[in-house]
């Protein structure tokens, strides 16, 4: 198992000034601060990063900025609705120095083998994980095409603890959970670790309830019932309160 860290990775927000613009030196910040709670990866421009409202120099420059200001790994969520699109995504981010690269399967593609082969193309040895989350992208992956793909692992957003099961019985990769109510049974499960959202505004919690603590995973469980009333508007607000950061949004403005 090519594991590219262990323990809890955020699903980094990207915070904006009011005029929209890309508030680089905030985000970078509030990775700091995440990390200093004890999360172990920070995700950038992934979906809880507005990833369809940002620009592939923007993803590679919050990268850079990102990578030079924490000592864990920095993975860039560079997937598209086309594989040259995530290809070049992949490309600018590989370049600015992202340790592996989280891509999301195609929206309407049942068989994504061709996508991510193309993504692959522009790795230049980058792990690159998988990214399953129907919900934002239909119909997500197969468990039966992941041992086929050109990946080191992947990330799965379902909350379906069945699926999950089934992925490890059949998936000899690296397995991230990215639902914060699985938090503790992934960790007594064995996962290397989980991707999460809430991790934003609950970082302590999240680690202590993938280390097996049942009041942290009450906690993380709650904010993400906030959180996940209004998308990307929840998670801001709470990291909003958590730790002062602006609630601004591109998505939908």
């Amino acid at each position: 198992m090519n594991e590219i860290f262990t323990g809890v990775g955020v699903a980094l927000v990207t915070l904006f000034t009011d005029d929209g613009e890309v508030d680089v030196d905030a985000t970078t910040e509030l990775a700091a601060k995440i990390v200093g709670e004890g999360v172990t990866s920070v995700v950038v421009g992934g979906t809880t990063g507005e990833a369809s409202a940002l620009t592939s120099a923007e993803r590679a420059e919050l990268v850079r900025s990102i990578k030079s200001a924490v000592s864990v790994p920095v993975i860039s969520g560079t997937g598209a609705a086309s594989g040259r699109q995530a290809a070049v995504q992949t490309r600018d981010s590989v370049a600015a120095g992202a340790d592996a690269v989280l891509v999301l399967s195609p929206p309407r593609v049942a068989d994504p083998t061709a996508y991510y082969q193309t993504v692959a193309t522009e790795l230049d040895g980058t792990p690159m994980l998988a990214y399953h989350f129907p919900a934002v992208s239909a119909p997500g992956i197969d468990i039966g095409l992941l041992q086929g793909l050109p990946i080191v692992g992947l990330k799965d957003s379902t909350g379906d603890a069945r699926r999950l099961l089934q992925t490890m019985e059949s998936f000899d990769g690296a397995i991230y959970s990215g639902a914060s109510p699985l938090t503790l049974y992934a960790g007594a499960l064995g996962l290397p670790g989980m991707i999460l959202a809430v991790a934003n505004c609950r970082p302590a919690e999240a680690v202590a309830a993938f280390n097996g603590d049942v009041s942290a995973q009450r906690a993380l469980t709650e904010a993400d019932r906030i959180a996940s009333g209004e998308f990307p508007t929840g998670i801001k607000a709470l990291t909003a309160e958590a730790f002062g950061t602006s609630a601004a949004a591109r998505l939908g403005h």
